[in-house]
């Protein structure tokens, strides 16, 4: 840690990553407990299918909301958290297909196939997760070295693919109570935008 950092910086440095486990991990016992203890509703496989979509679809926003933190803080090391976030988000949406695949369809891969091709918010949702993987597997500083800065931030930019097609896939899934996927959208688009805008103001500075 530098010498000179600020108390908060070291402050923060020193909690975020026991504080992110905590996020990440804690959902998921709750969820099984739930399950478990039958308090997902009427529909308790289709609820829990939602609910892991939701914490997935919530650490894939919260991960692209790091790099405008970065910029204003200056603050390098965040890098390292947004890689864990992005994992994270990867690890809640193989939570969500294991529901859809195993509880939902009890792994009736003809019917999977016809729902995915048939439904276009499914589609969607599974174009979604074919666009983490490969995101996934060079998240490593390894796979940065290895690819080169520029070429891994090419492959990286399908995260705002893969964002946008998570949030329509939700809100088409949701199709009555669309104040969460509003909110969600409308975050990831700000997100987005801020990126644009400042792409745009370094190109005319």
């Amino acid at each position: 840690m530098r010498p000179d950092a600020s108390r908060a910086e070291r402050t923060v440095r020193r909690f975020i990553r026991p504080a992110l486990w905590a996020l990440v991990l804690a959902p998921a016992p709750l969820l099984i407990a739930q399950l478990l203890l039958d308090q997902l509703g009427a529909d308790p496989i289709d609820r829990l299918e939602r609910l892991t979509g939701e914490w997935a679809l919530r650490f894939l926003i919260a991960s692209l909301a790091v790099t405008p933190l970065l910029w204003v803080t200056g603050w390098g090391w965040l890098v390292a958290q947004r890689r864990f976030l992005g994992l994270a988000a990867f690890c809640w949406t193989v939570g969500h297909l294991a529901v859809y695949t195993v509880l939902d369809w009890f792994f009736d891969w003809q019917e999977i196939i016809k729902d995915v091709t048939e439904h276009l918010y499914i589609t969607l949702g599974m174009a979604a997760f074919l666009l983490m993987v490969p995101l996934a597997l060079t998240s490593t500083k390894g796979a940065i070295r290895r690819l080169g800065g520029a070429r891994w931030t090419r492959l990286h930019s399908l995260v705002y693919v893969a964002v946008i097609a998570a949030c329509l896939h939700f809100a088409w899934a949701v199709k009555k109570d669309l104040l969460e996927p509003i909110l969600y959208g409308g975050l990831a688009a700000v997100l987005l935008a801020v990126r644009v805008l400042r792409k745009a103001g370094a190109r005319t500075a």
